[in-house]
């Protein structure tokens, strides 16, 4: 049992998530399919969002293998290809998007989201504990009332 376990724990390695690349979406030239392969690990799946579009099942992913393959075989240089696709499905279908105006959102959109929710959630528990505290404070008089119906109870 114990060199069975070493076996079951490699082969559970190697059973990751295959590749969705089809053979018939792969190009006949090995450069042009590693320039594909290449630009393709760095195109997101929109469906997926967060699988390149190799790693995706999604019918739009395929799509997208396809464009891309098509604009390389095209003779379309890596960026002019790249480019193409940015152009049709804008920046956030990029894994690594580059840091401009218009992608600011996609960059410090969760760190914005994340400090805002830290700041409500602490203008929450301190609007409570300042409530808390102004119901369960007595005034003067409150404190002599119940001053008197507690000596009361024990006189009883």
């Amino acid at each position: 049992m114990k060199r069975l376990l070493p076996i079951v724990a490699a082969l559970a390695l190697l059973a990751g998530p295959a590749a969705a690349v089809n053979p018939d979406e792969q190009l006949a030239d090995p450069k042009l399919e590693a320039r594909a392969l290449k630009l393709s690990q760095e195109l997101r799946c929109v469906v997926c969002q967060n699988q390149s579009i190799d790693d995706s099942d999604a019918e739009l992913a395929r799509d997208l293998r396809l464009i891309l393959r098509e604009r390389i075989a095209a003779g379309d240089t890596d960026e002019q290809a790249m480019d193409h696709i940015v152009s049709r499905y804008g920046s956030f279908v990029q894994l690594r998007p580059p840091l401009r105006w218009d992608t600011v959102l996609l960059w410090f959109g969760p760190v914005l989201v994340l400090v805002l929710g830290g700041v409500g959630a602490a203008v929450y528990v301190r609007g409570r504990s300042s409530t808390a505290a102004a119901v369960g404070a007595l005034n003067a008089d409150e404190e002599a009332e119940l001053a008197r119906m507690l000596d009361g109870d024990k006189v009883g």
